[in-house]
């Protein structure tokens, strides 16, 4: 038919060119075609079941056509104040780096992030301020850890308890000479005994410079046991303000009737310290002698009133002062009594050193005297060198040393030493009044005051008044297994007590031993050897 009328139930002809032919048309417009050409239009229901109707998703395709509007869905419920921001908006600002360095990130600027300054700050001529740390991440029970740890840090410094001790070396110091060098000055080993833990050390604790003097002495003794750069430091330290302080001291006090200076007993026992500081430094250039020259001074003019101190500094300078004669040309006479006796009395029993509450002392200065005499006699080519008084002097050394009585219980300790010293003031006296050649009385005299050493104990207590018996007897052994018994006992006496004099004392002893197997006649004047050395030390 060339038209085709229009019937209701027909709906006009669209135009089929409005897809392209790639594209699928929608179902509500597909056609059926028929064999005579005639398109039939689809007809839609006429009712909709309300649970037919299905969302439609939302299509993330582009449009089917550019003509084709896009479907945008509204979602439920309100609409947002702000929409959100579109996927691609936060691509147009860079994101803003953390990394960068101190200054560009205060300018807000970029930064290279060139370590360790950057070069932007470096190009700009700005000081760069570097980077902040790298904070490690850590869990609230760390972090709580370590608050806890920082507030168990904070110490606060407790002040001393005793004037002079400072830190936990001087604490230590202190603990030191209470317990080990104190024993080894004395023959008490029991501190409840001992008088420097018994007597000094409470007059220390009220008076700072006789702390600074113990501990002084303490470090001294410590520096030769274990020497270290610590002790000496703390030694040397401790010996300044010592030395301050009692000049101080001796700077207010007045003299007393006659213009004599009177001491109080802190500035006496100081002195007494210092003394025994230049046995344990191992002093050789006579340190001890200024310190010897008060001490005499304050024995002959004073007492203390205190019965127990004035009987310990009576002894302990005295057995010094007499002992520092036997390695010293100098040498006043000590004023002795007729019985050969110091002019005081200490019992021997409760006696802290050998020799002088017991009379040996006396012979042994008597006889330092006879050695001088002999010397100049000798210097000015004197003859006889044994006068007639030399011998009457030298006879009664002898005679009174025969009829000594030990005062100490037998098998003890200190009955020991004591025979070992008496053996040694016997020995002194020969090698003072004899040729020096080998003999066999002075071999057996040596031989016996080995066995005596060799009986005595290792304690420390008891080898403190060893080595001035192991002097005179060594400068007296002529005979070769005498010498490797008296270097043994040299070593043990080392190990045992640490005293820095002992290795002088050796020293000279290996010399006065080739002078003997030398032959030579001055061999017995080992005073003489100490001066030519330049040295002045204590044999105590």
């Amino acid at each position: 038919m060339s038209s085709t009328s229009e019937s209701p139930l027909t709906t006009p002809n669209f135009d089929t060119n409005i897809f392209s032919p790639s594209e699928t048309q929608p179902e509500e417009w597909s056609e059926k075609r028929t064999g005579s050409n005639e398109i039939i239009p689809k007809v839609e229901e006429a009712e909709l079941q309300l649970a037919d109707v299905k969302e439609e998703p939302l299509a993330e395709d582009e449009p089917i056509s550019p003509t084709e509007p896009v479907r945008i869905r509204r979602a439920r419920g309100r609409p947002r104040i702000h929409p959100p921001r579109s996927p691609t908006a936060g691509a147009a600002g860079a994101k803003r780096s953390k990394t960068g360095c101190t200054t560009c990130r205060k300018r807000k600027k970029k930064c290279d992030e060139t370590k360790p300054f950057c070069l932007s700050c470096q190009k700009n001529n700005i000081h760069c301020e570097g980077y902040k740390p790298v904070e490690i991440w850590k869990s609230g029970k760390e972090r709580a850890a370590e608050a806890r740890k920082r507030s168990l840090d904070i110490k606060f410094e407790l002040p001393p308890l005793m004037e002079g001790v400072e830190n936990d070396l001087d604490r230590d110091l202190l603990q030191h000479f209470a317990s080990r060098a104190s024993a080894v000055l004395t023959l008490h080993g029991e501190k409840s005994t001992n008088p420097f833990t018994r007597i000094l050390l409470p007059m220390a604790l009220q008076h700072e410079g006789l702390m600074h003097s113990v501990l002084c002495l303490s470090a001294s003794h410590m520096y030769s046991v274990h020497p270290s750069q610590e002790y000496e430091d703390r030694q040397a330290f401790h010996r300044g303000k010592a030395l301050q302080l009692l000049k101080h001291d001796l700077e207010r006090q007045k003299a007393g009737e006659g213009g004599v200076m009177v001491y109080e007993d802190s500035n006496v026992a100081q002195i007494l310290i210092h003394l025994l500081h230049s046995i344990c430094d191992g002093n050789t250039s006579g340190e001890y002698r200024m310190h010897m020259i008060a001490a005499k001074q304050i024995a002959m003019n004073q007492k203390s009133a205190n019965p127990e101190f004035q009987s310990l500094f009576d002894e302990f300078f005295y057995y010094h002062w007499i002992a520092s004669q036997i390695t010293s040309l100098d040498g006043a006479e000590v004023p002795m009594m007729d019985n050969f006796n110091l002019p005081f009395e200490i019992n021997p029993e409760t006696a802290a050193l050998i020799g002088v509450s017991d009379g040996l002392f006396g012979f042994i200065s008597k006889t330092s005297n006879l050695r001088r005499r002999l010397r100049t006699r000798i210097d000015n080519k004197q003859e006889p060198t044994m006068d007639y008084e030399a011998l009457l002097a030298a006879h009664a050394i002898d005679t009174g040393l025969r009829g000594w009585v030990c005062p100490q219980e037998p098998g003890s300790p200190r009955y020991t030493i004591s025979m070992l010293y008496r053996q040694a003031t016997w020995v002194y006296l020969y090698r003072t009044t004899k040729d020096s050649q080998p003999h066999p009385f002075i071999k057996s005299a040596v031989d016996a005051g080995i066995r005596y050493i060799n009986e005595l104990p290792a304690e420390g207590w008891i080898q403190s008044n060893v080595l001035l018996p192991l002097f005179l007897i060594g400068c007296a052994a002529f005979e070769e297994e005498q010498r490797v018994e008296i270097n043994r006992a040299f070593n043990g006496l080392m190990a045992c007590t640490g005293l820095g004099n002992i290795g002088f004392a050796k020293e000279v002893v290996d010399e006065i031993w080739m002078l003997m197997d030398a032959g030579d006649p001055e061999s017995w004047d080992w005073e003489k050897r100490v001066y030519a050395r330049g040295w002045d030390f204590l044999v105590t």
